[in-house]
C-alpha cells in the first residue's frame, strides 16, 4: 500500500527519509506525525532510525542503501556513524565513502540487485557500491538527467521514472533492472520522483499532495497490493472456495 505523509511543510518525503527492506532512516527534528506514520507501518518489521548525516536532516539525499548495506558521505561524523550502525540490523554493512558527488542519494538509484549511477561517479565509489550493497553498477541517465537518484524510485518489484523518460529509455532501463518500469509523477505532478517518495517491496510513502491517480500508478507498478489483506480478499478467495467447498 502507499501512504501519504509530510515532513513539516514539505512533500519531499524522499529527501528526509531512506527506506529499504531491512531498515528505515528518518531525518531528526520533524513533527511527531511524520515519525508515527513510518513507525505505525514499519516498526513491527524493520527498525525505524532517527538520524542525521553531516549534521543535516536531508538523509534521503545524502546516503544510499539497500538491505545489504548503507553508504554515507565522508562528511558524516563519527558520532552519527556510530548511532546509525548501532541501530541497524547486524547483517547490514555500513561504510563512509570519499566522493566528490557527496549527495549520494541524488547520484545513485538502487534496489537490492542493481544500481544506476551518475556517469561521473568515481571508479572507487563504484567498487564500494558493488562490494557493500552487493549490486551490479551501471552508468545511466534518466530522461537525460544525470541525477538518477532524484529522478527515479526503485524497488525489487518495480520502478517509477521521471515523466519525460522515453519509451526506449524505459525499455533499456527495464532490461538492466529486470523489473517493470513506468514513467510517472508524485505530489500532484512533481517530476522529481526519487525526492517525492520512498518505497520498498511492500510499502511506499509519498508526499501529502500525491493524487489518488498517482497513488494507484505507484501501487500497481510496485505491486504493493499483493500479499496485503486486500489480495487475500480477492485473488485468494476463489482458491479457498475451491478447496473447501467442492
Amino acid at each position: 500500500m502507499a501512504v501519504r505523509v509530510q515532513f513539516e511543510n514539505s512533500n519531499e518525503v524522499g529527501v528526509f527519509s531512506k527506506l529499504t527492506n531491512a531498515y528505515c532512516l528518518v531525518g531528526i527534528g520533524a513533527s511527531e506525525n511524520f515519525y508515527s506514520a513510518f513507525e505505525g507501518e514499519l516498526a513491527d518489521v524493520i527498525p525505524v532510525v532517527h538520524a542525521s548525516v553531516a549534521g543535516c536532516r536531508i538523509i534521503g539525499r545524502l546516503c544510499v542503501g539497500n538491505r545489504h548495506g548503507l553508504i554515507v558521505p565522508s562528511t558524516t561524523t563519527d558520532q552519527e556513524l556510530q548511532h546509525i550502525r548501532n541501530s541497524l540490523p547486524d547483517s547490514v554493512k555500513m561504510q563512509r565513502v570519499e566522493e566528490r558527488l557527496s549527495a549520494l542519494g541524488n547520484v545513485v538509484a538502487c534496489n537490492d540487485y542493481v544500481a544506476l549511477v551518475h556517469p561521473d561517479l568515481d571508479r572507487e565509489t563504484e567498487e564500494i557500491l558493488a562490494d557493500v550493497l552487493k549490486v551490479e553498477v551501471f552508468h545511466q541517465t534518466v530522461a537525460g538527467n544525470v541525477l538518477v537518484g532524484t529522478n527515479c524510485a526503485l524497488s525489487n518489484r518495480g520502478g517509477l521514472l521521471h515523466p519525460r523518460t522515453s519509451i526506449e529509455d524505459q525499455d533499456e532501463l527495464s532490461s538492466l533492472l529486470q523489473v517493470p518500469l513506468v514513467a510517472g509523477t508524485v505530489n500532484r505532478g512533481s517530476d522529481v520522483v526519487g525526492a517525492g517518495m520512498v518505497v520498498n517491496d511492500w510499502i511506499a510513502f509519498c508526499g501529502l499532495d500525491t493524487t489518488s491517480t498517482e497513488l494507484s500508478v505507484i501501487e500497481s507498478v510496485f505491486k504493493l497490493g499483493e500479499g496485503q489483506p486486500s489480495a487475500i480478499a480477492t485473488t485468494m478467495r476463489s482458491t479457498l472456495f475451491e478447496r473447501y467447498f467442492k
